[in-house]
């Protein structure tokens, strides 16, 4: 799910006032907002990766560090694990795959293509209730995964082992493929799924959105066409398993002859860790998601790159790319339900606009989709209005694998919508408005998702999560954005007659059922909640009151900073201009005021898109530049700063 919303599919936006007079945007009473990407015929996916291990058998087909694995050694390693999973997987069973980006990852997503099976990835460290929830609705064959890291129920079942590679970036110690005979769901995916991925569920489990080979086969052909990938290429394996653009890199490069490359995990932690790996694995393309690549518009852009194109997505990308980029940057947007890209904007530093504040639109139709803006009966309105994003075409997923669900928001366009070609239309509820040329802006959202580094979440999953623990009466969670429109999560959450839960219990309680990104940066106890005029819960208000009151910038310049230490033992005030900078730009990054030198990064809350933020802005402030590992290491904030004190203390003068 690339999108370029402050969204992927996702994630309820205040208007973007600089969107809203778009230069072109068209009047009302012109044009119907209906508009069509070129033509499209669906292809073979597997077929193209079988064609290419015949014909250049020796070419790399991923390249894990030091080890290169030729077309010929990924064929035939997914050959020995198709072989080995026949007699437990069937043509259209679901596996969850358990595994990190990895050339074992890659093994497994060519041999459960050869069985047939539906390709379902979780991710290396599933949370348990979370899986316990898809496993309880979903007929799910099998988790392949290292056996220590899957879930208790599937620790203890039986275990198949797997002859996956276990050496190189992200390998798994060992990987079997997991049964748990106690746990067993009704759901299948629909005839001709070839992978299912999961997204937000206001139900508090998530939902399972299943696509077809000829559906990704598209968006396949127009990455292709667009970026030219071919052999002697390499393409980036570095977008998290448990989101579908992997799914756009890891394929891309196996259909086109090209390499894949394994991202190492301190890569989503640090821009400049992600630069220095492109540069050192030589990327000719790469996907990443925009919070990830936004500090590297800040800067020059490094000029020694091989890197000529760079699909971002999954939130709003707020400024065009410099004139001193030179790769070529695709800002791309598209929910799971249409098959990872749905529009892009393609932008070179070559361009008139190149540099721009302001930011750009999310593009056109890609081949084989057709792009609506309705009303809310689902007619076109003009061009220029705003309108709710319908999507039809070749990208559409087969659906949910919850009828009702896919009833109700895969529907038959209008009567009168003149669309003789199209018999169904994907309800985004996203708010954007068609231009004269048919790009889109983006606007917001419809309804009550929200988007938090790149990933669409439902506050009504987050809520259900912290009401599954006995000490919870009610949870409302909210979400905060920052001068630059960064969101994150607060929970707030009124306990039981008689509890007196720590935020902290709470936070470790929920991590188990949420993914990384849906986890709240704070928790906030309260007696009750406020209530607006129709007697509904007043979330504005709730939002208002865990504001941050304070910018890291202002606290760095020398103001005083009091009661720097949260709630904890371990609290005392900050003393060293290090010390007031790392505090506050954690508390105005996490929103929450009364994070302490005591704390712990992670534990406060923090994830890597905030880490590489923190990073910047201490190098930003000092001229100092800390790396990830040194953050995560520290015992906590104290000593981070502690760090970052004696490398200042260290420069020699003048530097």
């Amino acid at each position: 799910m690339i999108q370029s919303p402050a969204t992927p599919a996702a994630p309820a936006l205040p208007l973007d006032t600089a969107l809203a007079t778009g230069p072109d945007s068209a009047p009302a009473g012109s044009a119907p907002s209906v508009a069509h990407g070129p033509g499209a015929e669906p292809t073979r996916v597997l077929a193209r990766f079988e064609g290419w291990a015949r014909n250049t058998p020796q070419a790399p087909a991923v390249i894990d560090g030091p080890r290169i694995w030729t077309y010929q050694d990924l064929d035939a390693a997914a050959a020995l694990v198709a072989a080995d999973l026949a007699d437990r997987v069937r043509p259209g069973d679901l596996v969850g795959v358990c595994l990190d980006r990895s050339t074992a990852l890659v093994v497994t997503a060519v041999a459960l293509a050869r069985l047939g099976a539906v390709y379902l990835p979780l991710g290396p460290r599933p949370g348990e209730r979370r899986i316990q929830a898809v496993t309880e609705d979903l007929d799910v064959a099998c988790l392949i995964g290292d056996p220590d890291l899957l879930p208790e129920e599937h620790r203890g079942g039986q275990h198949l082992p797997l002859p996956l590679p276990t050496e190189g970036v992200n390998a798994p110690a060992v990987a079997v493929a997991a049964v748990a005979d106690s746990v067993h769901g009704t759901r299948r995916a629909p005839e001709g799924a070839l992978y299912a991925v999961l997204t937000s569920g206001s139900t508090g489990r998530p939902k399972a959105v299943a696509v077809a080979e000829s559906s990704l086969s598209v968006a396949l052909d127009w990455y292709r066409s667009e970026t030219g990938l071919a052999p002697g290429d390499r393409q980036s394996l570095l977008i998290g398993v448990a989101f579908d653009p992997h799914l756009l890199e890891l394929w891309a490069a196996l259909t086109s002859g090209a390499a894949l490359v394994p991202a190492p995990d301190d890569t989503r932690w640090d821009s400049r860790v992600l630069t220095d790996w492109w540069r050192d694995t030589a990327l000719t393309h790469a996907v990443a998601a925009t919070p990830t690549v936004e500090p590297l518009l800040d800067r020059p852009w490094p000029q020694d790159l091989k890197l000529r194109h760079l699909v971002v997505g999954g939130d709003r990308m707020r400024r065009r790319p410099g004139a001193d980029v030179t790769a070529t940057v695709h800002n791309a947007y598209g929910p799971a339900e249409a098959t990872v890209v749905t529009t892009t904007h393609t932008m070179r530093g070559t361009d008139p606009e190149a540099g721009d504040p302001t930011p750009p639109p999310i593009g056109t139709a890609l081949p084989g989709v057709t792009l609506v803006v309705t009303d809310e009966e689902g007619r076109p309105v003009a061009r220029g209005q705003e309108g709710e994003l319908r999507v039809g075409g070749h990208c559409l997923a087969l659906g949910y694998l919850d009828p009702e669900l896919t009833a109700r928001r895969f529907t038959a366009p209008a009567p009168d919508a003149e669309l003789p070609a199209v018999e169904r239309l994907y309800r985004t509820g996203d708010r954007v408005r068609m231009n004269t040329d048919g790009s889109l802006d983006f606007l917001g959202r419809l309804d009550d998702q929200v988007k938090i580094s790149g990933v669409r979440i439902e506050p009504a999953e987050v809520e259900a999560a912290f009401e599954q623990d006995p000490r919870v009466r009610a949870a409302v969670v909210t979400v905060l954005r920052d001068s630059s429109g960064h969101g994150r999560l607060v929970a707030h959450v009124r306990p039981t007659d008689g509890a007196d839960p720590a935020p902290g219990d709470l936070l470790d309680a929920v991590r188990s059922w949420l993914p990384e990104q849906a986890v709240p940066a704070a928790v906030r106890i309260v007696d009750g909640f406020p209530l607006d005029a129709n007697g509904k819960v007043d979330r504005p208000a709730l939002a208002a009151q865990a504001q941050a009151p304070q910018s890291p910038l202002a606290a760095a310049s020398g103001d005083p900073v009091e009661a720097a230490a949260g709630t904890g033992t371990d609290a005392v005030a900050a003393v060293t201009a290090a010390e007031r900078l790392v505090l506050t730009t954690v508390r105005d990054l996490l929103g929450r005021p009364d994070t302490g030198l005591g704390d712990h990064f992670t534990d406060a809350g923090g994830t890597s898109v905030v880490a590489a933020r923190l990073l910047a802005t201490v190098e930003r402030e000092t001229g100092v530049r800390l790396r990830a590992p040194e953050l995560l290491r520290s015992t906590d904030l104290r000593a981070f700063a502690a760090l970052l004190d004696q490398r200042l203390t260290a420069r020699p003068e003048g530097a």
